[in-house]
């Protein structure tokens, strides 16, 4: 090998490693994240829980924001406040709710319709084309929808959660195009920053009003500063750095892995049951994720 360009390559080959590597880690960050909610839940509730959350997570975010300040005027923060109420605030709360109801994996579960919600809202409402897999995918994943709100877990019924997860996942996918469509060119770090801080000034009143009498357990505390300090803060912050270096269409590809990672988690940490309906459900709502890319793609 040439001398010269020996750096190089075993820079791009250490580079190479650590982007597949750091991938299914960020998967599994978010994975996690249905479990920390699953312990935190019930000793907050779901608004405080998700105050503390917004707060952590846009602390973390806070320096990128800092050092992109002069892109964000005071006449955009009404578009961010927006942005953080539809693709932060309420779908957190939504997924918090439902982990109060449900085994953690369900949430992981249903995360990933987003795929699929977002090719919904914009067929719907801002008039782009959808073909005839990416039709086959949403019928192929909501679907799965029907069987995993149709199954029960410990003789329980788990339907409102998956409501509550798939209203969340909707929400995410009107997000994605409301940040596509207004806050293009931004620094998306600092975007994420921004956002998350509206959104916990917005839920700031409502925490306060709902927030428990009662003493809250170490671990229901341990589990919520993981929730916003990693699986927020941090992960937002792993995200776009895996977007700048390897493409929004390959970091894309966390989505298969988040379900996985969830369920996963939920099983070997809180024992909880992986049933034949959450398996068949994951699966179509996969698939239908899979077709959906293939064709946007």
């Amino acid at each position: 090998m040439n001398a010269a360009l020996a750096p190089a390559s075993t820079g791009f080959a250490a580079r190479l490693r650590l982007d597949a590597l750091e991938l299914p880690a960020l998967a599994a960050i978010w994975g996690v994240s249905f479990l920390f909610m699953r312990l935190a839940a019930p000793a907050f509730g779901p608004v405080p829980l998700v105050e503390l959350r917004l707060a952590l997570g846009a602390a973390v975010l806070a320096p990128l924001l800092w050092r992109a300040r002069a892109q964000f005027p005071l006449r955009l923060w009404p578009k961010l406040a927006l942005v953080g109420a539809v693709n932060s605030a309420v779908p957190f709360v939504l997924f918090a709710w439902g982990a109060e109801r449900a085994p953690a994996g369900i949430g992981a579960i249903t995360s990933a319709l987003t795929v699929l919600f977002a090719a919904l809202v914009g067929f719907v409402f801002f008039g782009e084309k959808i073909g005839g897999r990416r039709a086959l995918a949403l019928l192929g994943g909501f679907a799965g929808v029907g069987v995993l709100a149709a199954g029960k877990t410990a003789g329980a019924g788990i339907g409102w959660a998956v409501a509550a997860g798939c209203a969340a996942a909707f929400l995410y996918g009107v997000g994605l195009h409301l940040v596509r469509r207004h806050l293009g060119g931004l620094p998306p770090a600092a975007v994420a920053g921004a956002t998350l801080l509206s959104a916990a000034l917005l839920m700031l009143p409502l925490a306060i009003a709902h927030w428990p009498q009662q003493a809250i357990p170490a671990r229901a505390w341990g589990a919520a500063l993981m929730l916003g300090l990693l699986c927020t803060g941090l992960a937002y912050a792993l995200f776009y750095r895996l977007v700048a270096r390897i493409g929004a269409a390959r970091t894309s590809l966390v989505t298969y892995l988040i379900p996985l990672f969830g369920v996963a988690w939920a099983w070997l940490l809180l024992d909880e049951p992986v049933t034949a309906s959450m398996a068949a459900a994951g699966a179509l709502i996969l698939a239908g994720v899979w077709l959906a890319r293939r064709e946007a793609h």
